[in-house]
């Protein structure tokens, strides 16, 4: 695809990082749109959006350091290249939760509200980011030579595999969480207790990552036993973790 967006002399702007940049500021956008119909200030929401983008950015890296240890601890400055895409996605989540925790308990808001505020703007920015893997041929598929909706890459500068025919995994999670992100939105105007967008947004990921983790052909992201990958491993965790939790909420409303 087009991995670099701009190239003037030494300034270079790649498409992934732009197409981030974008997710953020539609998800920061439907975030206080909806923090301002629940009565709560701009500057909190802000505030912690910040917090959650440098968190999620550090944690989905670490985690893709991690699963490719080898790698980077013969190349550890290859860890800061952040534009040639290798961002895990949970790694995110697992380190802006503590970081969401902390926000929520020195400013003493409700943690289930904040959660349900954020989740339709995750699933948005997500979506966003997954279109910047697309552009830079990061977390590509599987070969698939007689798909017709398979995807060619053909620009040196991708990542992925090139003069070959691939599933477009980045825009089947990509449409997948746009789909999330309209649902969310619908479940926020009719839910019945603190927590349920967000479970909903969890229990939704959870099965879209597993199945999208099927037709992934980036074998980098890792596996802990054989056909199952690292995500797909979180994923069911995840899956199981936000079928609970809707039970205990849902009985603790009632």
């Amino acid at each position: 695809m087009h991995p670099i967006l701009i190239k003037i002399g030494p300034v270079t702007i790649h498409t992934y990082g732009f197409m981030i940049a974008i997710g953020f500021l539609v998800a920061l956008y439907f975030a206080i749109r909806q923090a301002k119909e629940e009565g709560l200030k701009s500057n909190i929401i802000t505030d912690l959006s910040f917090y959650i983008l440098v968190s999620a950015i550090i944690g989905s890296r670490l985690l893709f350091v991690l699963i490719n240890f080898s790698y980077y601890i013969s190349n550890p400055l290859a860890i800061f290249k952040l534009w040639e895409g290798g961002l895990v996605f949970y790694g995110g989540v697992i380190l802006a939760v503590p970081v969401v925790l902390w926000y929520v308990k020195k400013n003493n808001l409700k943690l289930w509200q904040i959660a349900d505020i954020f989740a339709p703007s995750v699933a948005i920015g997500h979506a966003f980011g997954r279109i910047g893997c697309f552009f830079a041929g990061c977390c590509f598929g599987k070969t698939a030579e007689t798909l017709p909706w398979g995807v060619i890459f053909t620009n040196p500068d991708c990542l992925a595999p090139l003069n070959v025919r691939l599933h477009p995994t980045q825009l089947y999670e990509s449409a997948g969480e746009f789909i999330n992100f309209f649902i969310l939105l619908l479940l926020q105007k009719r839910k019945s207790y603190n927590g349920q967008v967000f479970m909903t947004y969890i229990l939704i990921y959870s099965v879209l990552r597993f199945i999208v983790e099927i037709f992934r052909g980036d074998f980098a992201r890792g596996f802990i036993i054989s056909g199952i990958s690292v995500s797909q491993g979180i994923s069911i965790i995840m899956f199981l973790t936000s079928i609970l939790g809707i039970l205990i909420l849902r009985n603790k409303k009632n």
